[in-house]
């Protein structure tokens, strides 16, 4: 029986470090699980916003799931994270690892402890980061934002935070024995180990230095090479010393003196320095000094900032040199502060004398006397205060719940925002609710409501809701006098400001024409796009000063830029052998398009000479007067070009017109020359790509077709507005919904007639004059009649009798080929039977009757 119990004994140790199949098993499948739920779980916290509504859609293929373990992540993401504990879903991931490693026999961890603190910190974690991030995301989970929403009730925002605070430190306390006592005892071991460390590394006293037999030599040599110093004496005071002195002489080496102040001879009978420690070199006693004051007086050679005065410095400490000279005497110690020299170039000096004698240029001095325009001009329209009508919000409400209802779509949450025209309303769709599944509801939602224009922002920007934007029944009215008079406004910095009109949430929406750089406008007839452009230029003018801005407009209707012809003198800009300031002819336009490519060329010439970066950066060294007006340097007001409909000019001259607008769309900024293209027919063939690329800045008025809005602006949306000023904003980042600022034809007209009746400039803004191609051949009289073509009079007499100058009906009445036709109607230009180039029209035929003809071509044959 003792055989078999020792046997047993003795076995044991061996079969308990083999561990049983069914216990490896169940202790990896336990960590394996809790590197899953880990996993799981940091993927769902960085895709939790996409991956929300798809937690309920397990067996639907047709989703694909952006979790690192698919859809069982974001199953397991959901339960845990957003419907339980939030980030202290991590501790059960934890747990089920130390559950596993105890199966496995692995005591890691402290069992019954780490349960304890793992339960703590899981009812504490939630509570605190749903107190945090006050119920906004998942990281407190349902449970933290239940119990913070409920305490936050009861006790309050501080009572919360006290709670949570309370428990934590009481945690801390009890944890880690943190009383007084407990404290101090441990301070002082760490005290007591950190002294006993520095001692050990402090050297001893008693080693014997290599250095020690140098130091003798050098005290021995400098005693036989004494020397007293007629200048500088230090008192020998006799003290008595430790038993265990230093005492050291070395050889005095010549000292280098700057250049400005007197040399100081220096002693050489000085005996013994004493050393900071005490370890041992010599046994004979010496002699140490008492401290010794010394006084130095000092006067600057040149002027200082400080004042002149002589000063005193007495060491506190006593200067470790011993010497038997005499007492000390009073040294001359000069000293010499170079003065702080701006360094400054031939330009910049000059430029600096005439800011001083004249003061920085003035470019308002022409018209210093300009008074901006009042805000009186513009009509008052009463208070634009929005009313809310509970009722209607209240129908809409429920009708939007209602029919998601329906649909089986369930909402959390729903809020609204009245604007100005629509009422934004926000809601927040239950878990497991896709955002397509309401998106496809907008038709419906418009026909519950019985309301035009309804759009759907699904996610909206910035925000974990989807916006429905629903029109108001009775909406409030945005005057352009509101917005100007507003302190936004006349407070503003912009170098352009640009004042549409107000947002959703009824706040005054500015962007700035400089930093757009170029507005591309669109809207069918009677949306509200000339409204909108006399809005922009109101604003403009309200702002600038005429020195500062000026416009080129283009108007080939020729009747809604008209009313600001009375300001030519003082903000437009023209050829100079133009007649009106607002262009209306086609072929002007293209001279004017040339024109301004020039002035860029110029400016930029202009820039790259006064090594300035921008239009900004010029201006500010001019006014500083750092350039030099007879170099061709001049102040440069910024240019805004005004093309009111562009699909007529891409129509008549085509690639003419749109080759110069692109060129200055894209290198024009810099120098100041910003353009605003509207239209009413936005067609891929009027604005092209080579437009839109160069057009970031993009404002839509309601249009007829979804087509049409994602040609202005890349996505729908414009079909869906109201008109009458209701209007979409694109910077290049987000689409905004606006309501355009009201400004009326007699608004305009009393603007336009206040600045007009002041002062102006003797003409309008002259730009660089442009000679077309067609001008210079026809100017150089290249013409000869003796080179005329053979079939030249018989294709004047057709031209003149069809009154049509068109090559390809010459190729076909005369049978000719291209090039000969060509050549033959460039001769009877020259000749002036027929005009210039008129892009796809025919040309202009000079020669009204056959009669006339045939005595030209007589005097020409003559």
């Amino acid at each position: 029986m003792d055989k078999k119990t020792q046997k047993k004994t003795t076995e044991s140790p061996d079969k308990g470090r083999i561990l049983s199949k069914p216990r490896i098993f169940f202790g990896l499948s336990f960590i394996l699980f809790s590197a899953v739920l880990a996993f799981s779980f940091i993927s769902y916290l960085m895709n939790w916003k996409a991956d929300q509504s798809q937690a309920g859609t397990m067996l639907d293929k047709s989703i694909k799931s952006s979790n690192i373990f698919g859809k069982v992540g974001d199953w397991l993401g959901n339960i845990f994270i957003f419907e339980s504990i939030g980030i202290a879903s991590f501790i059960i991931a934890f747990l089920f690892m130390v559950v596993g490693t105890l199966i496995l026999k692995k005591k890691i961890f402290k069992p019954w402890k780490t349960i304890g603190h793992s339960l703590f910190f899981i009812c504490w974690l939630p509570i605190f980061m749903g107190a945090l991030t006050k119920g906004q995301g998942v990281l407190g989970g349902v449970y933290g934002y239940q119990i913070m929403d409920y305490l936050n009730s009861i006790i309050g925002t501080v009572g919360l935070w006290t709670v949570l605070a309370a428990s934590i430190l009481l945690y801390f306390i009890l944890e880690f024995n943190l009383r007084p006592s407990s404290i101090k005892a441990k301070l002082n071991t760490i005290n007591e180990n950190t002294i006993g460390k520095v001692r050990s590394m402090m050297p001893d006293s008693n080693e014997d230095f290599e250095a020690d037999e140098e130091l003798k030599e050098e005290t021995e040599e400098t005693e036989e090479e004494k020397n007293t110093a007629p200048n500088v004496t230090v008192s020998d005071i006799a003290s008595p010393i430790p038993s265990n002195p230093v005492s050291v002489i070395k050889e005095q080496e010549p000292v280098s003196v700057p250049k400005g102040f007197p040399e100081v001879p220096v002693a050489a009978d000085i005996e013994t320095i004493t050393t900071p420690n005490h370890t041992s070199f010599e046994t004979e006693p010496k002699e140490v000094a008492q401290p010794v004051s010394l006084n130095l007086s000092a006067k600057p050679s040149v002027p200082v900032s400080s004042p002149e005065e002589a000063f005193d410095i007495r060491p506190s400490t006593p200067v470790s040199a011993v010497t038997s000279a005499p007492a000390q005497e009073n040294i001359k110690f000069n000293v010499e502060v170079a003065p702080v020299i701006d360094i400054l170039d031939d330009s910049d000096k000059k430029s600096q004398e005439l800011v001083e004698k004249h003061g920085l240029y003035d470019h308002k001095l022409d018209l210093a006397n300009f008074q901006m325009p009042p805000v009186d001009l513009l009509k008052d329209y009463g208070s634009e205060e929005i009313s809310i009508n509970k009722e209607e919000l209240e129908e809409n409400k429920n009708k939007i719940v209602g029919l998601l209802k329906n649909f089986n779509v369930g909402i959390a949450e729903i809020k609204a925002t009245i604007g100005p025209t629509v009422t934004l309303y926000e809601i927040v769709p239950e878990a497991g609710i896709r955002v397509a599944a309401i998106k496809k509801l907008q038709d419906d939602i418009a026909l519950n409501l019985s309301a035009l224009g309804i759009r759907i922002i699904a996610p909206m920007p910035g925000k974990g809701t989807i916006g429905i934007e629903v029109p108001r029944k009775n909406p409030t009215m945005v005057s352009m006098r509101s917005v100007i008079a507003s302190q936004k406004f006349q407070n503003t910095d912009m170098d352009l400001p640009v004042v549409f009109g107000k947002t959703i949430s009824n706040e005054i929406f500015m962007a700035d024409l400089s930093k757009m750089p170029h507005l591309l406008m669109a809207g069918a007839t009677g949306q509200g796009k000339s409204v909108g452009i006399n809005a922009i230029l109101t604003s403009l003018l309200y702002k600038k000063h005429p020195s500062e801005l000026k416009f080129v407009m283009v108007d080939p209707k020729k009747v809604e830029l008209s009313l600001y012809s009375k300001i030519e003198r003082h903000y437009l800009a023209k050829l100079p052998d133009a007649e009106e300031a607002i262009i209306t002819d086609t072929n002007k336009v293209i001279n004017t398009l040339n024109s301004l490519c020039i002035e860029m060329d110029t400016r930029y010439d202009l820039l790259k000479n006064a090594f300035c970066k921008n239009l900004k950066e010029y201006n500010k060294k001019f006014t500083e007067r750092k350039l030099n007006p007879e170099n061709g340097h001049r102040y440069l007001p910024y240019i805004v070009l005004v093309v009111d409909e562009f699909a007529d000019l891409i129509m008549t001259a085509g690639k003419e017109v749109e080759l110069p607008i692109a060129r200055l769309a894209q290198l024009a900024r810099a120098v100041g020359i910003h353009l605003i293209v509207a239209t009413q027919r936005p067609s891929v063939n009027v604005i092209t790509g080579m437009i839109k690329a160069n057009f970031p800045a993009r404002a839509a008025f309601r249009v007829i077709s979804s087509v049409d809005s994602r040609t202005i602006l890349d996505s729908p949306g414009a079909d869906q507005l109201i008109g009458k000023g209701d209007m979409l904003y694109f910077n290049g980042n987000e689409i905004l919904r606006l309501q355009c600022a009201f400004v009326d034809t007699p608004e305009v007209e009393r603007i336009a007639e206040f600045i007009g009746e002041q002062k102006g400039y003797s003409s309008a803004f002259l730009l660089p004059e442009y000679v077309s191609e067609d001008a210079n051949s026809t100017a150089a009289g290249s013409f000869d009649p003796n080179e005329k073509d053979a079939l030249f009079e018989d294709a004047a007499r057709i031209i003149v009798s069809t009154q049509q100058g068109s090559t390809s009906m010459l190729q076909r009445q005369l049978k000719l080929g291209y090039n000969r036709a060509g050549r033959i109607m460039d001769q009877l230009e020259a000749s002036g039977i027929v005009g210039g180039f008129n892009g796809a029209k025919a040309r202009e035929v000079l020669i009204s009757d056959l009669h006339s003809l045939e005595q030209f071509l007589e005097d020409l044959r003559s």
